[in-house]
């Protein structure tokens, strides 16, 4: 488990709005390990994970784009079936309530990754899973 930043970033959904973000934490020599991105109607949100967090709220502020930070945690699974599946299974036992989650693997690697954040109250009870 590794401890994490994620910014949440409210967008119009247009073309053009993620690469904004990705361009302005790229010119940056900021390194995106992780992004979600969704839209519902005129608007979305970009949920994105970096190398770098204190470089990341630099760029960002400086570009003017507003994000909230959210302290989260990253782990990496192996890449099988129903790996997923276990290490959610056991944040659940521990009564974790996830805020956001998403997970991603390269076809044909040997791991996943999956990041999650939880509600403020529970992040004291987040334990290894």
């Amino acid at each position: 488990m590794a401890k994490t930043k994620q910014f949440t970033i409210a967008v119009d959904n247009q073309p053009g709005a993620v690469a904004r973000i990705a361009k302005t934490l790229g010119s940056a020599k900021v390194n995106i390990l992780s992004l979600l991105g969704t839209a519902e109607g005129t608007a979305g949100t970009v949920q994105v994970v970096v190398d770098d967090a204190r470089r990341a709220k630099k760029a960002l502020d400086g570009a003017r784009i507003a994000y909230t930070e959210t302290p989260a945690e990253q782990y990496d699974l192996p890449n099988k079936p129903g790996a997923l599946a276990q290490c959610l299974e056991k944040l659940a036992a521990k009564g974790v309530n996830l805020n956001s989650v998403h997970a991603t693997a390269a076809k044909g690697g040997k791991k996943a990754v999956v990041v999650y954040t939880v509600e403020a109250a529970a992040q004291a009870a987040t334990a290894s899973a």
